[in-house]
């Protein structure tokens, strides 16, 4: 798996979505890394990782999930974690999180999910299509989902050609394309699709995660990520930090870069990690004291209290 390990200090992971790779984030690395040590991995078949067929891996969430927990563990990154997550990267490593909680002290929320899908939202026609009977001619044949997303996925302005051109890079031939693909039809929209069972687990646990500064960075002109979602955000972390740009599609790194960048940085400053860590303790020994009361019941003469 290719990575990217720029900088040093407290070690800020940024996860990237499909069908785009870790050169979403070159602007923030740049931004961050005089200050912190930025992880940005290309996940098995994007960027320039390897793209190995369906006998030698599985295309899947839950391999994901444990691609990032190896990766994290092999380069020494397990405490004191800052995520910033866009698409699929928000349901790897949300996973990952509610997995480990206490290793987790910051999120970025950009365009993303971790749940299933708001009730009032239907699957894009464009997803399925992609899923659908045509899906490998248009996907992995005509490179139809990487090519459109250079296009659909800005909204303030048109994405140059040479940036379109690197987005596109690595995703040039049929095999090249695989994982593009893959993520698509891995996407769990009903019970019994591989992968629903784990989202819903992930959705109801996202509570571990409440007490955690939360940044959102949310562009409204997303067909995918849109309104249902950034609710949805908001009802599981209503004290976000939110900022919404109305003219943004779902690329919003690439449409309000010039705003967001600055802002992800200020907002891991201003909550620094001494502070972080003490919260962390205390929500851990509140949880542990109020389990141990709603377990054993208190008694005092002839009354119990629980």
């Amino acid at each position: 798996m290719h990575y990217l390990d720029e900088g040093q200090g407290e070690t800020v992971v940024m996860l990237h979505g499909n069908p785009n790779w870790s050169f979403y984030y070159r602007h923030l690395i740049a931004k961050l890394r005089d200050r912190y040590r930025c992880l940005v991995p290309d996940h098995i078949g994007c960027g320039m990782s390897d793209k190995p067929n369906d006998r030698h891996y599985e295309y899947s969430l839950s391999q994901r999930v444990a691609d990032l927990e190896l990766w994290l563990e092999q380069l020494n990154a397990t405490h004191n974690l800052t995520l910033v997550v866009h698409d699929w990267g928000g349901m790897i490593g949300m996973t990952y999180a509610t997995r480990y909680p206490d290793r987790i002290r910051r999120i970025v929320l950009l365009n993303t999910g971790a749940f299933h899908l708001p009730e009032k939202k239907a699957v894009p026609w464009q997803l399925k299509l992609a899923r659908g009977p045509l899906g490998a001619l248009l996907v992995r044949g005509f490179g139809a989902f990487s090519n459109g997303a250079v296009r659909s996925c800005v909204t303030r302005k048109p994405m140059s050609t040479d940036i379109a051109r690197a987005y596109c890079a690595p995703y040039n031939s049929w095999a090249n394309r695989i994982a593009v693909h893959r993520f698509v039809q891995d996407i769990p929209v009903k019970q019994g699709d591989r992968g629903y069972e784990l989202v819903t687990q992930v959705s109801k646990t996202l509570g571990r995660l409440d007490h955690l500064p939360v940044f959102i960075g949310w562009g409204e002109k997303d067909f995918v990520f849109d309104d249902f979602f950034l609710q949805e955000w908001l009802q599981r972390f209503p004290n976000a930090e939110l900022h919404r740009y109305p003219d943004c599609g779902h690329y919003v790194l690439e449409d309000a870069g010039l705003e967001l960048v600055p802002l992800i940085s200020t907002f891991l400053e201003s909550h620094p990690l001494w502070i972080l860590r003490r919260i962390s303790i205390l929500f851990r020994d509140w949880r542990f004291t109020k389990s141990i009361w709603n377990t054993f019941p208190i008694f005092h003469g002839d009354v119990i209290f629980r």
